[in-house]
């Protein structure tokens, strides 16, 4: 039986696609923050991987932004409410305790509010947060002569890579945690099945 249809397929395949993006980001990144661990043979193509990932993410980010922005996404998903609020204390004591026995998750997935104020919460601060800043920081990086007058408005180059890289940790942490999250459905894969059926038990 079916539940739920929660994902649209082209949210679906955004994640898949933005998912790949993400994990060769964060490969190229460690390389090039750490020279000495060789996951690809030539230093300068690595760089230039992560510059075009770079880019690539920023597309990802934007098709993500506008399909919301123009099907209403934003107010059904992520605007957080006034029963949201109300309803934090409780899916917390959820995350804490309760899915540790057994207990029912307080929020159900509707197509009209597939997200509990938790996850409303740390995905907005991903997608129009840590997004946009990582995403316009590697743009700057990307030409640094180019940008020279930007990058020294916001401080320097010393304070464009720890804005940078800090966003990245936090993606890196997210990403660890989002993956233990997916495993916690009804059944190991559940979650992950929705984002491929669409549809969530």
């Amino acid at each position: 039986m079916k539940g739920a249809y929660i994902h649209p397929l082209p949210i679906r395949i955004w994640h898949w696609i933005n998912a790949f993006i993400v994990i060769m980001l964060i490969i190229t990144g460690i390389q090039m923050r750490m020279p000495y661990i060789s996951i690809f043979e030539s230093y300068r193509n690595v760089v230039l991987l992560h510059k075009y990932f770079g880019y690539a993410m920023t597309l990802s980010f934007l098709f993500w932004f506008f399909f919301y922005l123009i099907t209403g996404g934003f107010k059904k998903h992520y605007l957080l409410r006034l029963k949201d609020i109300k309803a934090i204390p409780e899916q917390a004591k959820y995350y804490m305790f309760g899915i540790f026995r057994a207990r029912k998750n307080p929020h159900t997935p509707t197509g009209d509010n597939k997200f509990n104020p938790m996850q409303k919460i740390t995905y907005a601060a991903i997608m129009l947060i840590f997004t946009p800043v990582i995403a316009f920081t590697g743009i700057l990086f990307s030409d640094i002569l180019y940008f020279f007058a930007w990058i020294n408005a916001l401080g320097g180059l010393r304070v464009l890579d720890a804005i940078h890289v800090m966003s990245a940790y936090i993606f890196v942490f997210y990403l660890i945690v989002h993956l233990y999250m997916s495993t916690l459905g009804k059944r190991f894969y559940s979650h992950i099945k929705s984002m491929i059926t669409g549809y969530e038990d």
